[in-house]
């Protein structure tokens, strides 16, 4: 049996080859290409294994066991093949190109997948650079022998992830969000064996396999072949990141309902006319996106007079033909409430959902306010009558934890179905504060994580409060701050603030303003002495 890889050694195998496209392409862009060739190296390292398990157990011969193979995996042409895509000299990344359409057309679960990076383009990837990239991948076979688990390269994808968002700065946080982060909202909203569990922004995927390893880490959790029991929906709108989202779970061996589209135009997982409903959903959407309803942006620019300065869309206008914005619609400028609605309106009756959102949806006024006030109290006749009471929890992070912005975010838990002894309570916690430095950003800790999920467990089962950190806040002291959710209304961070005496304030200034004009005098008098006063001016 080949040496098996450890995790360590793949991980920096794998940093090695964005040092080989360093200055070829963007490093944003590093991910696809080097994904698509560690599937394509996986792949083909998966069939020479079970082609060779064939002709050791039943005594087959080569061509027969791989007849045998591709009768049962879906065929696998020779042009896709690795042996003859190393040794070819010349236009190779067509010859990629060619092999990954090749695989799609044979395995639909990956249509489209492979094929949306373009390895052909010579402008872009030189024959030179491609050789040398695939001279690197031939380095190690991908086998499932060759690992020492079978998701193993899920691992070492979710390693590369974290560091080509770290390579591409601002841009990674399109496509990651820091694990720690995704790993407490998870906890937080707590999946079941059995349980449906959808991430309408889902980017690479990270929630859904968070939410999958946590699955099959309870009782019952995992199926025959150790799959976790859980399933999974998605939808990403940027081509690249879908692709990736759907080889990352390809890669963990998790299978998923990926679709791609912009989730709050066009939502993909329906029910004949209706929004399908799961059993908890889970996302980070982009905070406060904007121009985000895109009919009425294109109707807008279609009705503008190209002599005149161009009119924003009024919003009022948006008609969503899923009716998700009961509780109002949100302004153009931000979209985080429209996420969190759409979210709302694809759970179950007995759902919860943990949502990621900037804390300024915390306080927000205008039609976010009244948004918020509607999942809070609960709207009146002319409004619908949507229920209120939604808000299990509410957890204020600390700043810096995301790749594409400074500003600190929270967490918002929502339940169709609070116990009997939380209706008309809000847990809230301020966890800011805890957290390591980091130099570009911030993260937090194992601990970090630890309290925060023990604390809401506690809050949750019992109501139990924690000090300048957690309470169980009613709904009537919420309704009487007009419904602000500001985490520091309710929390008190326990620094003590010196009280200011004014009068005594008023006269120190008083005394130094006096002892500033003699030292400007005594100043002045040795400059006089020096000869210098006339040089440098006189004061006013």
């Amino acid at each position: 049996m080949a040496q098996q890889l450890s995790l360590e050694t793949l991980e920096s195998w794998l940093w090695e080859s964005a040092n080989i496209l360093r200055g070829s392409i963007d490093s944003s862009d590093f991910k696809n290409y080097i994904f698509g060739l560690l599937f394509l190296k996986r792949f083909n390292d998966v069939f020479d294994e079970r082609v060779a398990q064939l002709i050791e157990a039943d005594g087959l011969s080569y061509a027969d066991a791989q007849e045998e193979i591709e009768d049962k995996w879906g065929s696998f042409p020779q042009s896709a093949r690795w042996f003859e895509l190393i040794a070819r000299t010349e236009n190779i990344g067509e010859a990629l190109d060619k092999a990954f359409a090749t695989i799609e057309a044979n395995n639909t679960e990956l249509q489209h997948v492979l094929t949306a990076t373009q390895y052909g383009d010579k402008r872009v990837l030189s024959d030179g650079t491609l050789q040398r990239l695939l001279r690197h991948f031939n380095q190690y076979k991908l086998g499932n022998a060759d690992l020492y688990k079978a998701d193993m390269l899920g691992d070492a994808y979710e390693y590369l992830i974290k560091q080509f968002a770290d390579d591409a700065g601002k841009k990674g946080g399109e496509f990651y969000t820091p694990k720690a982060v995704v790993q407490l909202v998870v906890e937080l909203i707590d999946p079941q064996p059995g349980h449906s569990v959808y991430d309408p922004t889902c980017g690479s995927g990270g929630m859904l396999v968070e939410s999958a390893h946590h699955v099959a880490g309870l009782a019952n959790g995992t199926l025959m072949g150790g799959k976790p029991n859980v399933l999974l929906y998605g939808q990403e709108k940027n081509l690249g990141t879908w692709a990736i989202a759907k080889l990352n779970l390809y890669l963990h061996n998790m299978r998923a309902e990926i679709e791609r589209g912009d989730t709050l135009v066009e939502p993909r997982h329906l029910d004949g006319d209706y929004l399908k409903t799961f059993d908890r959903v889970i996302a980070n959407p982009p905070f406060s996106a904007k121009s985000w309803w895109t009919p009425l942006e294109l109707s807008n620019e279609s009705e503008q007079d190209s002599d005149k300065k161009p009119k924003a869309p009024n919003y009022k206008q948006v008609s969503d033909p899923y009716g998700r914005f009961v509780y109002g619609i949100p302004p153009r400028g931000y979209a985080d409430l429209a996420f969190a609605q759409h979210m709302l309106a694809s759970l179950k009756a007995d759902g919860r959902m943990g949502i990621i959102l900037p804390h300024g949806v915390l306080f927000r006024s205008g039609e976010e306010g009244k948004i918020r006030q509607g999942l809070l109290f609960g709207t009146d006749a002319a409004s619908g009558n949507q229920p209120g009471d939604l808000i299990e929890a509410i957890v204020g992070l600390p700043s810096a934890l995301f790749y594409n912005t400074g500003i600190p975010a929270c967490v918002l838990i929502l339940n169709k179905q609070k116990p009997a002894s939380l209706k008309g309570k809000v847990i809230i916690i301020d966890a800011s504060r805890d957290y390591l430095v980091g130099k570009a950003q911030n993260s937090l800790r194992p601990e970090d994580l630890v309290q925060v999920v023990a604390t809401h467990k506690a809050a949750f089962e019992t109501q139990a409060e924690v000090d300048n950190y957690c309470r169980v806040v009613s709904l009537d002291e919420i309704r009487g701050n007009d419904g602000n959710l500001n985490i520091s209304r309710y929390i008190d961070n326990g620094e003590t603030e010196e009280t200011v005496d004014v009068a005594a304030t008023l006269a120190q200034l008083a005394t130094l303003a006096e002892e500033e004009l003699q030292i400007d005098a005594r100043l002045n008098g040795y400059l006089a002495e020096l000869g210098l006063l006339g040089l440098l001016g006189t004061e006013a």
